[in-house]
């Protein structure tokens, strides 16, 4: 086995599962240090308007890019099962149209993001104070987004084959660059907003740089030679069919979320602002539990080009629980330590207040949300792509948009919009887990290898 690579079709469950999770939730952490940052300094030196124009975009620039970020899941889906089947002519095929596919994407967006974000805004209620610089992060933010896709791309290439060491330095790196540009540009050349998408945009393309890089150098079947770019039209269908249900689940999120979005923002810029940074650090819980819901795209995928399907049961068992686990303890940590936490981002104790009040509704029950994504995860490596979005659709938006319609029309109240996170978690993770069992039990399981 090359050193860059983890075959997860053979060895032990559970170390194979931490070898390829460790890296990938600190990946996932770091890329986080993107936002997280530039909410933290925008909202340290530049006051809480700026803070609620940058946290407010969040669920806007999902909406644009989980489309084609769900895309890059079918890359990995693929690229796994060809690694484990052993099959180079089409993993070949999968690397190349996987980059032609990113650079496409990110035009796209582009071109979308930047004609209808300002209206979104608008739609979505974002006062009049906020929606000037919301509208310039956004332009600048969409104007480098290819970048960000050829990244997602080419790291999903690298952990098909269980390579999530070298994707963890570049994001290190990144990270570290995405620092020190805010720090110049936000305090030193006092650019607030500017400068925060500046920084965000440049480091996004420097790891952009780095992953095309190590793929050109690639001496297996994950080279990329940029001179034999082709897009090969049956991939490019594959890609689809399994990354367009998971990019609609992504998509059907977001509508959800601007919904509660646009709820949130009729309470004002404290409350705002405080959901804003509150949310920042609930990313880092989500992509804690994340890098063992990845490790089952990954795993699932490797086994079924194998046809090791005795394996993915009992991976699939491990992985939800060490998601729930880490989600529960996370949660309950930074809970604790929610004040100290939120002052990283303001020292407006009513900002802070408001921040709190989500935390306490939110975090106690966030591992359930890590169960939910680990088990559709499942589903969608053993080649199901669609049911995931079925779950989703009818669990957590189909639901949330009902209750917000409902439920907070009748009592308008923060509390009725972040009660109804913790229930839809419940509601989809249930769903889950009646489509995987079914899906296994049709699977013909094979004499161990």
């Amino acid at each position: 086995m090359a050193r860059n690579q983890l075959d997860m079709t053979q060895g032990p469950i559970l170390g194979n599962l931490l070898k390829f999770s460790i890296p990938v939730v600190c990946s996932n952490v770091l890329q986080l240090l993107f936002n997280a940052v530039d909410t933290a300094v925008v909202g340290q030196f530049s006051g809480e308007n700026a803070l609620a124009a940058v946290g407010s975009t969040g669920s806007l620039i999902n909406l644009f890019i989980n489309l084609f970020t769900g895309i890059s899941v079918g890359t990995n889906v693929l690229a796994a099962r060809y690694f484990g089947a052993k099959d180079s002519e089409k993993l070949q095929k999968t690397v190349h149209t996987s980059i032609i596919v990113s650079v496409i994407s990110g035009l796209i967006i582009t071109f979308f993001g930047l004609l209808w974000s300002a209206d979104i805004l608008v739609l979505i209620h974002s006062p009049e104070n906020v929606l000037p610089l919301a509208t310039r992060y956004l332009t600048i933010y969409f104007l480098g987004i290819t970048a960000t896709m050829i990244y997602n791309f080419g790291s999903a290439l690298l952990r098909a084959k269980g390579d999530t060491r070298r994707v963890l330095w570049i994001l290190l790196s990144a990270g570290v660059l995405n620092l020190i540009l805010n720090l110049v540009f936000v305090i030193l050349l006092h650019l607030d907003v500017t400068g925060v998408a500046l920084a965000t945009v440049i480091s996004q393309t420097y790891s952009a740089v780095l992953v095309l890089i190590l793929l050109v150098r690639e001496k297996d079947d994950f080279h990329l030679d940029l001179k034999k770019l082709t897009l090969d039209i049956h991939v490019l269908v594959d890609l689809i069919k399994i990354g367009v249900p998971a990019g609609l689940q992504g998509v059907l999120f977001s509508v959800s979320n601007i919904q509660i979005q646009s709820s949130i923002n009729s309470f004002g810029t404290e409350m705002i602002a405080g959901n804003s940074a509150a949310c920042s650090l609930e990313n880092f819980l989500y992509q804690i539990m994340n890098g063992f819901t990845v490790a089952n795209l990954t795993f699932c995928s490797q086994n079924m080009g194998a046809g090791k399907m005795d394996r993915i049961t009992k991976e699939v068992v491990i992985s939800v629980v060490c998601a729930g686990v880490s989600g529960l303890l996370a949660g309950n940590l930074f809970l604790y330590y929610g004040r100290q936490l939120l002052s990283l981002y303001t020292s407006n104790q009513e900002v802070i207040d408001a921040g709190i009040f989500r935390m306490k509704i939110v975090y106690p029950g966030i591992f359930i949300c890590g169960i939910m994504h680990a088990l559709g995860n499942a589903i969608r490596g053993i080649g199901h792509s669609v049911m995931p979005v079925v779950s989703i659709t009818i669990g957590c938006c189909l639901y949330r948009v009902l209750w917000i319609s409902i439920v907070f029309g009748m009592f308008h109240s923060p509390f009725t919009i972040f009660i109804s996170y913790p229930i839809s978690w419940i509601i989809t993770s249930a769903i889950n887990v009646l489509f995987f069992i079914q899906y296994m039990r049709r699977i013909q399981v094979p004499s161990a290898a």
